[in-house]
């Protein structure tokens, strides 16, 4: 019997980057982002997919990473918050929950930073009730979530004008 570990390789771009490396199968998706790529912005909350703290877009699908296999996402393409800012220059939503207060510890930050992401590529003009279910899967326990959905109203405001 051996003790070597079965790996797996697997390709995945993160924020525009391909990244090949050999992974065991059980490797959970936000264990491959923190720890094989160093990107600690993607949070880990719950461990049970309810907190929403590490959400990324997988494929243009908002997700929940803890609860996903690192080699499901073989072949994808990842947003991480990471990935908002481009050329020195804050992403719209990250802008609107900055200027709207949409963030007090910041732990939830992340997640709610992508999940809204995704629903304003969805729905880019979202009503109070549309941004509420959208959120439903984020856990936030310091805002209220008030300032979260005057947030999500900014950016898309901010994103319609261009």
């Amino acid at each position: 019997m051996s003790n070597q570990k079965e790996t797996l390789e697997i390709e995945i771009t993160v924020n525009d980057t391909l990244y090949k490396r050999e992974v065991e199968p059980r490797l959970l998706l936000v264990e491959f982002i923190r720890d094989n790529l160093t990107l600690t912005g993607t949070h880990v909350g719950c461990d049970t997919s309810y907190c929403g703290a590490c959400t990324i877009i997988l494929n243009g699908e908002a997700i929940k990473s803890c609860t996903y296999l690192a080699v499901q996402a073989d072949g994808g393409e990842v947003i991480t918050v990471e990935g908002l800012e481009q050329e020195g220059q804050l992403h719209p939503v990250q802008q609107a929950f900055s200027e709207c207060h949409g963030l007090q510890c910041g732990y939830c930050t992340p997640g709610m930073l992508m999940s809204s992401l995704a629903l304003l590529a969805e729905n880019p003009d979202p009503s109070v009730k549309d941004i509420r279910k959208r959120l439903a899967g984020n856990i936030c326990r310091c805002t209220g979530y008030q300032n979260i959905i005057k947030s999500v109203q900014s950016a898309a405001k901010q994103l319609q004008e261009g």
